[in-house]
This record gives C-alpha cells, structure tokens and sequence, in this order.
C-alpha cells in the first residue's frame, strides 16, 4: 500500500508555485499545529467543501430553480456555521472511514465495512483529541510530502513521479513517520499549554491574601482592601 501516487504527482507537479506554497505552508501548520486550531480547519474544511459541492452540483441547483453560485455560498455559509455544532459528527464519520480503509488495506478480504466504520467511529469519539492529533498530523505530512515533491520537480532536482514510482515504500515509510513525529509534537505541545494555563491559575490566586482582604493583581500591583 503506498501513499503518494505517481498519477496525482502527474497532475499536482503542474500546479503554480504560488499554489504549491501554500499547500506547503498549510501542510506544516497542520503537521504542528493541528489541535491546537481545529475548530478553525473544521469550519474551513467544512466551508470550503459545502461550497465546492454546491457550486459543482449544477444539474440538481439548475432543477430547483438555484443558480449554482448562490447554491455554493448559502451551502458554505451554513456548513461553516454549523461545523462547530457537528464537530463530533465529523471525528465519527472519519474514524469510521478511516478504520474502514486501514482494514481494508491490512485485511482485504475480511469485508465488513460497516463494522470497521462503527467501531472506528465510537473510537473517534472516545479519543476525540488524540485522533484529531492524530489526522491533523497525518494530512499535513501527506501535504508536506506530496508539495515538496512538486516543488522539487519544479526546481529540476527530480523527477517526482519516477521517484514515487521507484521509491514509493520509501515515501510511504516517510509520510508515516512525519505522521507520527507530528503527533508526538501535538501532543506535547498541547500538555504544555495544559501545564501553562495550571500555572497561571495557581498564580493567580495566590495573588489573594488567606482572608480575603485584599488583591494583588498578576503583575504586583496592590490595589485597595475591600470594605
């Protein structure tokens, strides 16, 4: 099973280098910082995919009276407010997908999708955090992976789609590493933001006297006793 596919490269080593970029630049913050801002790639994803899907669904806006302009942006629009109300939706959905597709790959003749798809989806949800970590981490490494290759084509370094075709274990064994030194780096990160704000709590009330008296504010200043 490999990960980067010579076929998508074909096509992907084409783009502008402007875009190529900024897939780059979004791979690495994803691969960094994925928990951190997740509610901001649910909403974007969910946005930017609802208005994609209403824009493209010509036949079916045309048929009920729409343009598909006004259906994409009413379709974006209520997909970017509802994503942070259907955001344990969304991890289920893709723990099953995700559990469905990685038993598929290691067990292809064991054929029970929707068993793979529930119980990847209860596992999504009972360890919400870790799996976002988890497919942030592992999208932004695909994307750090399969722009670098392009842009290094670009640069006449290489020849991206021979490489894939050549070394396409080595690539795979690649993006899952990064997948994996990413979520390691998410998780320590998000522990020692934990730690931080434990910190200034603690900090901060200790800037009150036992009995309640007075209040020392958190950069020392002493403000007035209270009655």
């Amino acid at each position: 099973m490999h990960l980067i596919y010579p076929d998508i490269l074909a096509e992907a080593r084409n783009f502008s280098w402007g875009l190529l970029a900024v897939a780059l630049t979004v791979g690495i913050l994803l691969w960094l910082l994925g928990w951190w801002g997740h509610r901001f790639w649910i909403v974007l994803v969910a946005t930017v995919g609802a208005g994609v899907f209403g824009f493209f669904s010509l036949p079916a806006a045309s048929n009920l009276g729409l343009h598909p302009v006004v259906a994409g942006l009413l379709l974006a629009l209520s997909a970017g407010l509802l994503a942070l109300t259907l955001v344990r939706l969304f991890a289920y959905v893709a723990g099953g997908l995700a559990a469905w597709m990685l038993v598929h790959a290691l067990v292809p003749l064991w054929d029970q999708p929707l068993l793979c798809f529930l119980v990847g989806g209860l596992i999504g949800l009972v360890l919400f955090r870790f799996w976002t970590m988890a497919l942030t981490s592992f999208v932004g490494a695909m994307l750090v992976v399969y722009s670098g290759l392009c842009l290094a084509d670009k640069m006449d370094k290489l020849d991206s789609v021979a490489w894939a075709v050549d070394q396409g274990a080595l690539l795979t064994w690649l993006c899952g590493t990064l997948a994996l030194v990413g979520f390691v780096v998410q998780y320590f990160l998000e522990r020692r933001r934990i730690r931080k704000q434990r910190e200034d709590a603690e900090e901060e009330h200790e800037h009150y006297d036992r009995g309640g008296r007075y209040y020392r504010s958190r950069y020392g200043s002493a403000h007035r006793r209270a009655g």
